[in-house]
């Protein structure tokens, strides 16, 4: 008989899965980047405000850090419940915490009304975006990849990633219509709330999708075969440090260079083009509107590759690329041209797409069904913590120390190398059927596609033994 886990979902049915876990991931993302994108243009001058603009914005993006502090937090509370009581309840807990939190930012008093007390409450707010994040991408991901087939994995997993840059393109979206048509000295007084009081009407419409999707075929076949073998439930958690480290530290490595780049062409370009170039803020806001849809539409198109070449390959390809792309990105964004810089950010973000559109699939293949979320999870939270959290206050400071973006690329081009060495030891995942344990695997199992060359499929950083 056949496991449910192996069996692929109709189109129809995967689709409604893809379409729920994309459109949810953009929301978040939305409230998520929404933070940055403010902390860059607003709050360092309502929230923090000092004679020096950088130190305001270094300020700013330091609470903005914060957030990614609580969201391995978050991935070890959301992903502990989620290996054991489902991925679907999880996930609409979390697009619920999001989207209040960001909904009562734009409620929140500023720094000029309460004082300091106005800063501490965006903190707070911040840290519950984090936590809610941090559960968020673990679930998404896991539910599209545990209800297709092994074969289109690639693909159908990175539709959710491409929620990153959906969230990004809207929050920038509505940035850049609010402050087309308002003054400077409006959209600073008022117009910044509007984008934050909308993510309460995105989330009701994103939850009502989500409450519409069935669970995890491949999480119920292992809570059922757990049940009838009679196994104590042990901790996630424990059980992925004490037997699945290597997978998280190559879960780490993998997103160290995707995240780093990433916030080094969004957020930070928001400081560079407008504190550093003196350029007004909507040359950045529109390039980087153009650059996202672009990055939103080839995403899945980097998962489809890595169905037919590999993950490790099609990461390798944004890696090096990146590696080498961070010193021709800030030279072009210097001339001053809206369409240079435009295509800095588009290139720029086509190649951190080749490192984020696998890493769906990829990382999920990593792990085993009841401690699949809880794995995926801690491994991408804590790359959050140590790359994505300390990339735009790294390279605001380096910026300021030293007048110039050369040390910024150096930053940058080195983070990247670190993801190719990773992948370079890691084993390939493609073709790992979902429902066979590792151990069943080696055992005799399903193989994964490719595996006559040699291929892996644990993604763990390979043993020298």
């Amino acid at each position: 008989m056949v496991s449910p886990g192996t069996v692929p979902q109709a189109p129809s049915g995967i689709r409604r899965i893809v379409a729920a876990s994309l459109i949810g991931t953009t929301i978040e993302w939305y409230d998520f980047f929404l933070y940055g994108t403010a902390a860059a243009l607003v709050f360092n001058k309502l929230f923090f405000p000092t004679a020096d603009p950088l130190t305001g914005t270094l300020i700013a993006f330091l609470t903005y850090a914060i957030g990614f502090l609580a969201r391995p937090l978050g991935g070890v509370v959301f992903g502990h419940f989620g290996d054991k009581v489902g991925r679907k309840k999880l996930l609409v807990l979390s697009l619920l915490m999001m989207g209040g939190a960001t909904f009562a930012m734009g409620l929140l008093p500023t720094h000029a009304s309460i004082g300091v007390g106005a800063p501490i409450l965006l903190t707070a707010l911040r840290l519950v975006q984090g936590f809610a994040l941090g559960g968020e991408w673990g679930g998404a991901v896991l539910i599209v990849s545990e209800h297709g087939g092994a074969e289109h994995r690639g693909f159908w997993a990175s539709w959710p990633q491409s929620g990153a840059p959906g969230g990004n393109l809207l929050a920038t979206g509505v940035l850049a219509l609010l402050a087309a048509v308002q003054s400077d000295a409006a959209f600073l007084a008022w117009g910044w709330r509007i984008p934050f009081l909308l993510s309460g009407v995105l989330v009701m419409v994103g939850l009502w999708i989500r409450l519409s999707v069935s669970e995890s075929p491949v999480f119920l076949a292992a809570q059922a075969a757990a049940a009838a073998r009679g196994e104590e439930e042990k901790a996630p958690v424990v059980q992925v440090f004490r037997k699945d480290w290597r997978q998280v530290l190559t879960a780490i490595g993998t997103r160290f260079g995707e995240n780093i780049s990433y916030y080094v062409l969004t957020s930070f370009l928001l400081v560079y083009v407008t504190t550093h170039l003196g350029l007004p803020k909507t040359t950045a806001l529109n390039a980087l509107l153009i650059g996202s849809a672009v990055h939103f539409l080839t995403i899945p198109a980097w998962g489809a590759l890595s169905d037919r070449i590999g993950r490790r390959p099609v990461t390798l390809i944004g890696s090096v690329g990146m590696a080498l792309w961070a010193f021709a990105f800030f030279a072009l964004v210097d001339s001053k041209s809206f369409a240079v810089i435009t295509l800095a950010v588009t290139a720029g973000l086509l190649l951190h797409g080749a490192m984020y559109g696998p890493q769906a699939a990829f990382i999920s293949e990593m792990f085993d069904t009841r401690v699949r979320y809880s794995g995926a999870s801690m491994g991408s939270q804590l790359a959050s913590i140590i790359a994505g959290a300390l990339a735009p206050i790294i390279a605001v400071e380096l910026l300021k120390d030293y007048d110039s973006s050369v040390p910024v690329s150096v930053y940058l081009s080195a983070a990247a190398l670190v993801t190719t060495l990773t992948v370079l030891l890691a084993r390939e995942t493609r073709g790992r059927d979902l429902s066979v344990p590792k151990a069943g695997a080696e055992a005799g199992g399903a193989a994964p596609v490719g595996a006559a060359q040699g291929s892996g499929y644990a993604g763990a950083v390979s043993d020298p033994a």
